[in-house]
């Protein structure tokens, strides 16, 4: 996931702490014990009236054992932004029918459900084989969590709009959407271009897959390593001939990465662009897609580039975070806010390595990487919560941070960090240090390569979510270690469960680099003079991903 963009450093992720005077929360909903059978689940999507706001859902349910009642929940968050949102608070008009054929559509309304609590409802089957729940739901912002209907567009994130059977998540699912008149559906699971059904193997990939549906977006695509990248924008405002020249930069983006990872393992994957939306900058990571929103048109100043750094971002997550990832992160609890130490891991390397491979693709140029690495180090030095809460610690504390808002008076400004930032920086440190007592045969390159293969590729399947499974900060550790060859449990201890300032002299120092204060609250990265040949390799190797001259990583596999 990526925020809004900084005006002083664009691309940089903005993390905003709190939104003041805005938002309530709801009450915990209880899950019921999950029936033994699968049902058959499907969905489908109308949005008859666009000025309304307002899309219309149906959900039907077929069973040939039934239960005195279901219970169907909406999400209180969604994956990648763990504000409590409590989505329910945008759900009308809910009916159930318990006596129309599965495949019609029945004229009377039905019967209003008991709503037990803020997020779920009940309705008694009757003894009946099939139910129908139909409700609308109102949506009119454009961004990565939530959804938008206007006579513009529609767009959907499905844990905003999608309620699910309880007990029934990892059940398969099926989606049809209506458009509206002539508008087109795109998104990362499309198998024909007209297409208008889907099926998906589990509630959690339902609303894994944003969805675009209007009259004027455009596709563009490139092929890598026989995979297959969409390039969809959607342009208010206009393109600003850019449009071509951004399926060259994203290609750039896709290459350095997998020079990285190794080619993913999807078919097909698409960037879904929003630019000159008028709305807060945003960008999603998806299992085979991500949903980029940048407010200003392409072409207005850093629009464009805005645009890149975002994906760079969210195409990283494609391994870490939607597969490499920490326990907790698939299949997830709706009920409950997020609880997780990984964070720091999943968001704030990715971060770190957003900023890296713009650089290995050749799109930034040396000075432009340090000016960013150095900006997010003074954010976290110049933080008044970075003495008080650790890495392992603002993680845990999502769901207050991530956009969350706040109606009380809180201190969290003064008390909290960014997991992103921090994570960045430990990122910085722990890739630098383990190039240079590695001598260059090991880079955190190799530890999150290494992390994917066992949790991801190797591990068995813990849940019904996906391959592998996630892993715990101590399992994070021990991979480290193991692949760096030395003992990380002080690094661990001190930066990661602790607030001690990180050794930032020690670490660019191996590669020929010094941190410098350049003013009361800022830094830069300077070179400096006179320095090894091994450390200028090592820096070149850092910078370009490639293994330095002569180590025995080179000669043992040749360069990456």
């Amino acid at each position: 996931m990526r925020q809004a963009l900084n005006a002083r450093a664009l691309g940089r992720r903005v993390f905003i702490f709190i939104l003041p005077f805005i938002c309530c929360a709801a009450a915990f909903a209880q899950q019921p014990n999950a029936p033994a059978d699968q049902y058959r689940i499907s969905y489908e999507l109308r949005m008859t009236h666009p000025a309304t706001h307002s899309f219309e859902v149906r959900v039907t349910v077929e069973t040939q054992t039934p239960q005195e009642a279901l219970d169907f929940q909406m999400p209180r968050w969604s994956p990648g932004r763990y504000a409590v949102f409590d989505f329910a608070k945008n759900v009308q008009e809910v009916y159930a029918q318990t006596n129309c054929p599965p495949d019609e559509r029945c004229d009377a309304a039905g019967f209003k459900p008991l709503r037990l609590d803020t997020q779920t409802w009940r309705v008694p089957t009757h003894g009946a084989n099939a139910i129908k729940l139909s409700y609308k739901v109102f949506a009119n912002d454009l961004s990565g969590t939530f959804s938008q209907l206007d006579d513009r567009h529609a767009n959907f994130n499905g844990g905003a709009l999608f309620m699910y059977v309880v007990g029934h998540k990892p059940d398969a699912v099926s989606l049809r959407i209506e458009p509206y008149g002539n508008w087109r559906s795109v998104n990362g699971r499309m198998s024909s271009a007209d297409q208008r059904e889907w099926r998906f193997d589990n509630y959690d990939l339902l609303i894994d897959t944003p969805t675009e549906i209007g009259p004027d977006w455009t596709s563009d695509e490139f092929k890598l390593d026989g995979r297959t990248y969409h390039v969809v924008l959607h342009a208010f405002g206009g393109e600003a001939g850019r449009r071509k020249q951004l399926v060259r930069d994203l290609e750039k983006i896709v290459r350095a990465e997998t020079a990285m990872w190794g080619a993913p393992e999807f078919t097909d994957y698409t960037f879904l662009i929003h630019t000159g939306a008028q709305e807060r900058g945003d960008g999603m990571e998806h299992l085979t897609s991500t949903q980029i929103i940048q407010r200003r048109a392409l072409s207005e100043p850093g629009a464009y580039e805005g645009v890149l750094s975002t994906a760079a971002h969210e195409f990283f997550h494609v391994w870490n975070v939607k597969r490499l990832r920490p326990v907790e992160l698939g299949p997830w609890d709706f009920t409950r806010p997020l609880a997780t130490r990984g964070l720091w891991i999943a968001e704030g390397f990715t971060n770190y390595y957003g900023h890296l491979m713009q650089r290995r693709a050749g799109l930034w140029n040396d000075a432009r990487l340090y000016a960013e690495l150095a900006d997010e180090i003074s954010t976290i030095d110049n933080a008044p919560g970075s003495h008080l809460m650790s890495a392992e610690e603002a993680s845990l504390s999502a769901p207050f941070l991530d956009l969350a808002c706040h109606v009380q008076h809180v201190n969290l400004d003064q008390t909290s960090i960014s997991y992103y930032d921090k994570g960045e920086d430990i990122a910085i440190v722990l890739d630098l240090l383990i190039r240079g007592r590695t001598q260059g045969r090991v880079s955190l390159d190799d530890v999150l390569r290494r992390a994917y293969k066992e949790f991801y590729l190797e591990s068995p399947n813990a849940t019904y979510y996906l391959r592998g499974r996630g892993y715990t900060d101590e399992d994070f550790e021990r991979v480290a270690t193991d692949a760096a060859g030395f003992d990380l449990t002080d690094f661990f201890t001190r930066y990661v469960r602790g607030t001690e300032p990180l050794p930032y002299d020690e670490a660019f120092a191996q590669v020929g680099l010094r941190l410098v204060r350049s003013g009361r609250n800022d830094y830069r990265i300077e070179e400096l003079p006179n320095v090894s040949t091994q450390a200028q390799e090592l820096r070149r190797a850092w910078l370009q991903g490639t293994a330095p001259p002569h180590s025995e990583a080179t000669e043992q596999h040749g360069t990456r």
